[in-house]
């Protein structure tokens, strides 16, 4: 049997004010342990992409998701040959700041608000794509806050 791409959606999470949350994924993480990253759960059979979203943003980082916006779709190929193959749905998700903590400690070991220009070293091999839709869209919405 052929394997079949599955659905993940992305979530940047975001206070409204410019920053945005990351984790560092821990020893229990599925892949790049010590790196740093924004949350995605897959997609459960039956599933709007905004309760996903509002689900996965609870478990990973026990908050609400006060705003969810989708800002794109990435097609993600891992391997060589290629042994992970994901459609990721990626959403920009305001979030309060007060709210966030880890939700997930066997996944993550810590969480951290960072400026898209001042992100922390080790960052997740995948991130940089999920934050590029992340920062054209606050460039097409007219800043930081938008």
């Amino acid at each position: 049997m052929t394997p079949k791409p599955s659905v993940s959606c992305v979530f940047v999470c975001h206070d409204g004010a410019g920053r945005v949350l990351l984790a560092r994924r821990g020893a229990g993480a599925r892949d790049e342990p010590g790196t740093w990253d924004c949350g995605a759960g897959a997609l459960e059979y039956g599933e709007t992409f905004e309760t996903a979203v509002a689900r996965e943003v609870r478990e990973e980082y026990s908050a609400a998701a006060l705003e969810i916006e989708t800002i794109g779709v990435r097609n993600v190929l891992r391997g060589e040959p290629v042994s992970s193959h994901w459609v990721a749905v990626v959403f920009a998700v305001r979030v309060d700041p007060a709210e966030v903590a880890i939700g997930e400690p066997h996944k993550f070991d810590e969480l951290g608000w960072f400026a898209p220009d001042r992100l922390p070293d080790r960052p997740h091999s995948q991130l940089s794509g999920s934050l590029a839709l992340f920062t054209s869209r606050t460039a097409r919405n007219g800043g930081a806050g938008a």
